[in-house]
């Protein structure tokens, strides 16, 4: 099953219109992802040309993996690795690290909560989006009861995508 959005357009297609934007804009990507463990990456890379513009991602399961690849680690210990500070700091530690223009964070939890982390609410997503002066950082609360965490990881990467869209200024990808 794949997530589409309330119109029926399937993540797939949104991200592949925002990549081909990218594309013709000459805008560059990188991404920093936790929960969604490389899906958001993938969907970028799905479309073709997108080694132009897609200039690299981390998945960064862990608190470890986030502060070796640029988040602060003060910022988790003061607001937990889930929350929008966090998100924003990844994407900003990605965007920094490959130089790319847009950077996107995605933290939360989706399947069961963390026991190494105190802030983990099952269904609770963050995620940031940063582009030059542009920030888009959103709470998402996603339903897990009855879904495969591959539907869960899908719905959260809808929405990104939609985000992404939206702040890239297709806005026909929300209509």
């Amino acid at each position: 099953m794949n997530y589409s959005s309330d119109n029926g357009e399937d993540y797939r297609h949104i991200m592949d219109r925002v990549v081909q934007h990218l594309i013709r804009e000459g805008i560059t990507i990188s991404v920093m992802e936790s929960c969604t463990g490389g899906l958001f990456s993938s969907a970028l890379t799905d479309t073709e040309g997108a080694s132009a513009v897609f200039l690299g991602s981390f998945v960064t399961y862990s608190n470890e993996a986030k502060t070796k690849n640029g988040v602060p680690a003060r910022l988790i210990d003061r607001y937990g690795v889930y929350s929008p500070e966090t998100a924003e700091a990844m994407a900003e530690a990605c965007r920094t690290f490959y130089g790319a223009d847009v950077g996107v964070g995605i933290t939360g939890t989706t399947g069961n909560k963390d026991p190494n982390n105190g802030d983990s609410v099952l269904g609770e997503i963050f995620y940031a989006i940063l582009w030059g002066k542009e920030k888009c950082i959103h709470r998402l609360e996603v339903k897990t009861d009855g879904l495969a965490r591959r539907e869960i990881k899908e719905r959260i990467v809808g929405e990104t995508a939609k985000a992404l869209a939206g702040l890239l200024g297709l806005d026909d990808c929300e209509k």
